[in-house]
């Protein structure tokens, strides 16, 4: 079975890199009944992380995150990949950009049980059109 390609938008906050706040932010989102469908966190520089979070309800999630003082970074563009779990599952997709010579900023794969595999990858901004046509994404 072919693999569902799909456009997403997601925001990112910084955050400071110490236990719990990931929990905090995710249980803040939950209780509001924001469902995410990425989630991804990475510390950076000088005791701070990132958390990238993609959801089709932006407009829900922003007002969380008014409601809890987030400070939210403009909408930004990735692709999720969902289909099922075989081997080489992540590679036709990256093979499609590969193809029209758009580098993957960046990707995160996983292997989500019951014969399912999910991937969210990033490319630039002034690549993301061309990719989403290579891809066949909606």
């Amino acid at each position: 079975m072919a693999a569902k390609i799909r456009k997403v938008n997601y925001v990112y906050i910084k955050a400071p890199n110490r236990a719990g706040h990931a929990t905090r932010v995710l249980t803040a989102l939950r209780d509001a009944k924001v469902n995410l469908l990425a989630f991804s966190g990475f510390p950076e520089r000088r005791g701070t992380a990132q958390i990238d979070l993609v959801t089709d309800d932006l407009s829900g999630l922003k007002g969380v995150a008014r409601r809890e003082g987030w400070k939210l970074s403009s909408t930004r563009r990735a692709f999720l990949v969902q289909g099922t779990d075989e081997v080489g599952a992540a590679l036709a997709a990256l093979a499609k950009v590969a193809a029209k010579k758009i580098n993957v900023i960046a990707a995160d794969a996983v292997s989500a049980g019951m014969g399912r595999f999910g991937m969210i990858f990033w490319v630039s901004p002034r690549h993301y059109a061309r990719a989403a046509k290579a891809l066949g994404a909606r």
